[in-house]
């Protein structure tokens, strides 16, 4: 029988923690350094890749991720030493999905066509915004044509790019969003990753926010619209709503992501990544201190980067499938959530399906339509004691 995780598959996520600026917005683990030891970040990647794949060994990789971060600061060479040792590490899938992060400011011909030789296949675009002034708004570095040339660049160098917006913006508007939109289709290939702005605490946006003065979002009514209106224009060129902020035509869907919110196995390593992994039977998370130096030098001095390591009881596990796996247009499992929780879910999902949120279809439990928009309310109710 095989074990749960292997429903979801194993990916491997490698966190570039640098950065050239701090988006204003942005909440992730990045850091803006004037120089940057790669030979010394080789080492440590190549040193954690050889202690994980001696607790996961005989798996078959799905999928490697390169985030940050701007992983398109890192030299084609270390992106090379990398995926050697992928290579000679796990046994490889045949469709094996290997995607690389992009800001327009750091994209250069030559160092794409490095990473296409070291076996990047797809590349990640932080584009965000498609006119000037909402990017210096969000505090990017790039202009829109920079964006539109990086993106050229990028397309002639892989064949499968995707690219991020964000929407509900300072000052945007119902019909703004639409037209930018479908300049965005127009361009894309294959997905789309649509974010909803959201202010987080301890970014420079949640500092201004606490203090009045981020003004002219739109508010909960017209977010809403916004997110109705990216459903029906990405559906109608294609582009399924897959997931709540990603779109793609068919069969070109996140392999990385999907991991996640299948409840895969994935193991993180950088600074500040976080893992899940099934050893003998028990299912652990995995965390990484967050300071690059720390981690650097952790790694040196001990040979783990890991600074946590703590078993998931069942409840976790349920709590941590509901949490990713409803996120997904297609749902999850019940026969899946039944094994992992002893079918205790029956009564609340049954009054969650008379009230439309929920329904279920081949053995799915999905999110129906009206859920989706209130899918972390539909999720409190699910979760709650």
């Amino acid at each position: 029988m095989p074990e749960d995780w292997e429903h979801g598959g194993f990916g491997l996520y490698i966190h570039w923690p640098f950065c050239q600026a701090k988006c204003p917005y942005c909440d992730f683990n990045s850091h803006v350094v004037s120089q940057i030891d790669q030979k010394a970040w080789k080492r440590a990647y190549l040193s954690e890749i050889g202690r994980i794949g001696a607790e996961t060994e005989g798996r078959i990789l799905r999928s490697v991720f390169f985030g940050g971060g701007t992983p398109s600061m890192m030299d084609p060479d270390l992106v090379d030493a990398v995926l050697t040792k992928v290579r000679a590490t796990w046994q490889i899938a045949n469709n094996i999905e290997i995607t690389l992060e992009a800001n327009p400011t750091s994209v250069e011909a030559g160092r794409f066509a490095g990473y296409r030789g070291a076996g990047v296949n797809r590349v990640s675009m932080g584009i965000q915004a498609l006119n000037d002034t909402d990017l210096r708004a969000l505090g990017r570095l790039h202009s829109a044509a920079e964006a539109l040339d990086a993106f050229e660049i990028a397309r002639k160098n892989f064949d499968r790019v995707s690219f991020d917006l964000i929407y509900a913006r300072q000052g945007q508007s119902l019909q703004a969003w639409e037209a930018e939109l479908k300049q965005a289709l127009s361009m894309a290939i294959d997905h789309l990753s649509l974010y909803q702005l959201t202010i987080e605490d301890g970014t420079a946006f949640g500092d201004r926010y606490a203090a009045g003065k981020l003004r002219d979002l739109p508010d909960d009514d017209d977010a809403a619209d916004m997110y109705a209106l990216t459903q029906e224009i990405c559906d109608a060129a294609g582009f399924n709503g897959y997931e709540i902020s990603n779109h793609a035509k068919p069969g070109f869907e996140s392999t990385h992501n999907r991991i996640y919110w299948q409840y895969g196995d994935y193991a993180g390593i950088g600074p500040g990544a976080h893992g899940r992994l099934t050893i003998d039977g028990q299912r652990y998370s995995t965390e990484a201190p967050s300071a690059p130096t720390s981690w650097l030098s952790q790694v040196n001095k001990s040979g783990s980067g890991e600074s946590n390591r703590s078993s998931l009881s069942i409840e976790d596990q349920v709590s941590e499938f509901l949490l990713m796996g409803m996120r997904l247009r297609d749902g999850i499992s019940l026969d899946r959530l039944n094994a992992l929780s002893g079918n205790t879910f029956y009564k609340k999902i049954s009054s969650l399906i008379e009230i439309c949120m929920l329904d279920i279809q081949e053995n799915r439990l999905r999110s129906t339509a009206e859920g989706r928009p209130v899918l972390n309310a539909v999720l409190r109710e699910l979760l709650s004691p």
